[in-house]
């Protein structure tokens, strides 16, 4: 890996970030097919916010935000890359949802605040956390919108069963951030 990192992809920035967006919208995908089910809860543990935070990072908001938009609209176009392989419009309007429109408010909040944190691995992690935080709010807010139940019981199955797992993949993130950053933010950068 380091090899090829230690290379110039292409010439263009542009491809670059072309190839950048594919790699994370492959990995947001992939990240859907690693799940933990929840028993109490219709909404499992995934491990695409791990890579909805590292796409806003590298990427920028912009590239990051339009990553996972694309996701959506791969997704809702019929190819089944949502958790259970799912895909179509009407899993936009399922459990999960509010999660799925959560990973662009998430990229583009850790594409926008990377460059203060960057130099810290404890901020990188903090703004990760608070990126993850969004993402879980606007889960919660579409589990009470269209579950239909109270405040505190979105807050019961659609947040607070994902802080402590959300933190793992939080603090993992900002490593691989703190491995990667230096190359891989001159390769994407615009």
């Amino acid at each position: 890996m380091e090899a090829v990192l230690n290379r110039e992809l292409t010439g263009s920035k542009t491809l670059n970030m072309a190839i950048g967006v594919c790699f994370f919208l492959t990995l947001t995908a992939l990240g859907a097919f690693v799940r933990i089910p929840l028993p109490f809860t219709p909404v499992p543990i995934t491990l695409q916010t791990f890579f909805v935070l590292l796409s806003g990072a590298f990427l920028g908001r912009r590239s990051g935000s339009f990553t996972q938009l694309l996701y959506l609209v791969t997704g809702v176009c019929g190819v089944p890359i949502f958790t259970g392989a799912a895909s179509g419009w009407i899993y936009l309007l399922g459990p999960t949802g509010g999660y799925l429109f959560g990973f662009i408010l998430a990229a583009f909040f850790a594409g926008r605040f990377i460059g203060y944190s960057e130099k810290s691995p404890l901020r990188v992690f903090g703004l990760f956390f608070l990126a993850d935080l969004l993402l879980l709010s606007c889960g919660s807010l579409w589990l009470k919108i269209i579950v239909g139940v109270s405040f505190q019981k979105a807050l019961l199955i659609g947040f607070l069963p994902f802080i402590a797992p959300d933190l793992l993949k939080a603090a993992a993130a900002a490593l691989i951030f703190f491995k990667l950053r230096s190359r891989l933010k001159e390769i994407f950068s615009a």
